[in-house]
């Protein structure tokens, strides 16, 4: 029988060591370990042949586990050693390093030119100006949040920090966010898990994301509470509500906190019973139809004071978007604001078929969204935000170039912290205490020091668009537009994002003379009393 054919050597090989050195051990002391580590690598590989559930440990005994060993380490070494500089997976090394870079107050220069191929379709580029302006002051980096049905108007800055829950992320993780957000005076979206204590201990602005659950603000039965959104949306903290209709992780997705997971803090910022299953509906309650919608966004708007109410949303059928525009110009209720998340983002675990199939991603949910509210003559009223895959200054401006007013992001944010893109979330074992509840690998994380490189991370990422905007010769994120952003189309043509898309011209979608199919089609089949579309014409 050839070495090749010999499937069962090795076992073969640690019963014979075993046979010889567990008598001999009783004489001479020093062969104990081996003798012991080929008696039970002989006991593994006789259990092998006999156990049925896996075939390759039934033909290849002892040595058919280096299989599983291999996959059990095969990210890490792909991470470390084999992974190329740009590979995205999801973010890639230079990102990650970008991120550490600015967190940890590093230069972020890099010497002897690009590592991109500025050849390859689809690599994009800021134009620049040959009359550059001075820098202007980061801190200027702000926008408005309310429109005029709004009594308590916000001020935020371009770059915030995305919806991420306090049971996704550990408390420590919470801490040194909003103490981040504090420093840094951006804001710290809660995710559809409620104000826990540890957003308060930080004394960060916070943006109070409602979801399907009403967690916080919920009744014994799952409904929404009036009065108890109302207690809590008063925290002076507590600066803009998000109405969540969908997220860019699975969109049209529901989900459970399993009831080993609810634990007593858990329970009680969410308020749901202690040790049972929190489930999050795919959709509302509160609400059926866009204009029951609009109403519900009264209602908090009331409750809350006056405070921006907007809503987030990965985009899916446009005729629903459609829907809740017209429902704004029917009832006259129109939103402060609309966060569009894009299908590429997600910091929490979900389906592979939603992760990779569903849902629009952010750009084109971003023009559709722009496109449709300058259509119906509401831009002015409504702010645009975005999430999805933005790290760094560049993403920021492409954003900001083709409709977005400001950005959020939340794995910037956690690699901020530290975060490693292990891809180990959803398993309560993140090897840097940011995705866990273990309170032994909480404490890995320093909040103090932490906090400070979320502030950093936001400082140098908001300074480097500074730097960017001068180039190109504006003084403020607000100026940028289509035309400033750049798209390699082919190996020899390249052109600016205000030729390669469809932009909508104000009101245009009202007069009935949309020039553009695609969107003249579905404001057709869209109606405000029904997310449910009319028959096409």
């Amino acid at each position: 029988m050839t070495l090749r054919l010999n499937r069962f050597s090795t076992l073969a090989f640690c019963l014979l060591v075993a046979v010889v050195t567990v008598p001999l051990a009783f004489r001479y002391q020093w062969l104990w370990l081996p003798a012991l580590v080929a008696a039970g690598l002989t006991l593994v590989g006789l259990w092998d042949l006999v156990q049925s559930e896996h075939a390759i440990r039934r033909n290849y005994p002892v040595i058919g586990h280096i299989r599983w060993f291999a996959e059990l380490i095969r990210p890490e070494l792909r991470q470390y050693l084999f992974e190329a500089d740009e590979e995205a997976a999801p973010f890639s090394r230079s990102q990650r390093s970008l991120v550490y870079r600015r967190a940890k107050g590093i230069a972020g220069d890099h010497p002897f030119g690009t590592l991109l191929d500025v050849y390859r379709d689809g690599y994009e580029f800021i134009s620049h100006s040959t009359r550059p302006k001075p820098v202007s002051d980061p801190e200027s980096f702000r926008i408005v949040i309310g429109n005029d049905q709004c009594l308590q108007p916000y001020s935020a800055s371009i770059f915030n920090i995305s919806a991420m829950s306090f049971g996704s992320l550990s408390a420590n993780a919470i801490r040194a966010l909003n103490t981040g957000a504090r420093l840094g005076k951006f804001s710290h979206d809660t995710g559809e898990g409620s104000i826990s204590p540890y957003h308060r201990e930080g004394g960060g602005d916070i943006v109070w994301e409602v979801a399907s659950g009403y967690f916080g603000c919920r009744d014994d039965q799952g409904r929404f509470d009036p009065d108890r959104f109302a207690r809590q949306a008063a925290s002076p903290q507590v600066k803009m509500i998000e109405i969540k209709l969908s997220q860019g992780a699975k969109p049209g997705h529901g989900g459970i906190l399993p009831a080993p997971k609810v634990s007593a803090e858990i329970a009680e910022t969410r308020g749901v019973p202690v040790g049972q299953d929190c489930v999050s509906p795919p959709s509302h309650s509160a609400f059926s139809t866009p204009l029951e919608m609009m109403s519900f966004i009264a209602q908090l708007r009331t409750l809350s004071g006056g405070k921006p109410v907007g809503f987030k949303l990965c985009l899916g059928h446009p005729w629903e978007f459609m829907g809740m525009v017209k429902a704004m110009l029917a009832s006259g209720i129109v939103p402060d604001f609309i966060v569009v998340d894009g299908a590429e983002g997600g910091t929490g675990a979900a389906p592979v078929e939603f992760s990779d199939h569903i849902g629009l991603p952010m750009r084109e949910g971003l023009l559709f969204v722009h496109n449709v509210l300058v259509g119906a003559g509401l831009r002015d009223k409504v702010r645009i935000g975005v999430a999805g895959r933005i790290v760094s200054a560049f993403d920021i401006a492409s954003a900001l170039a083709i409709g977005a007013d400001w950005t959020n992001a939340a794995r910037g944010f956690m690699f901020a912290l530290g975060c490693v893109q292990s891809l180990s979330c959803n398993t309560n074992r993140c090897p840097t205490g940011i995705a866990t509840q273990d309170k032994v690998r909480q404490r890995a994380l320093v909040v103090p020091d932490k906090a400070q490189r979320v502030h950093l991370f936001h400082a140098n990422t908001v300074k480097a668009l500074a730097d960017m905007l001068a180039a190109a010769g504006l003084s403020h994120p607000s100026e940028l537009g289509p035309h400033h952003l750049v798209r390699r189309v082919s190996a020899t043509e390249i052109r600016m994002f205000s030729d390669l898309h469809v932009f909508l011209e104000p009101g245009e979608l009202l007069t009935g003379a949309c020039e553009h199919a695609f969107y003249r089609r579905n404001w057709d089949m869209a109606q405000a009393e029904s997310f449910d579309r009319l028959p096409s014409q």
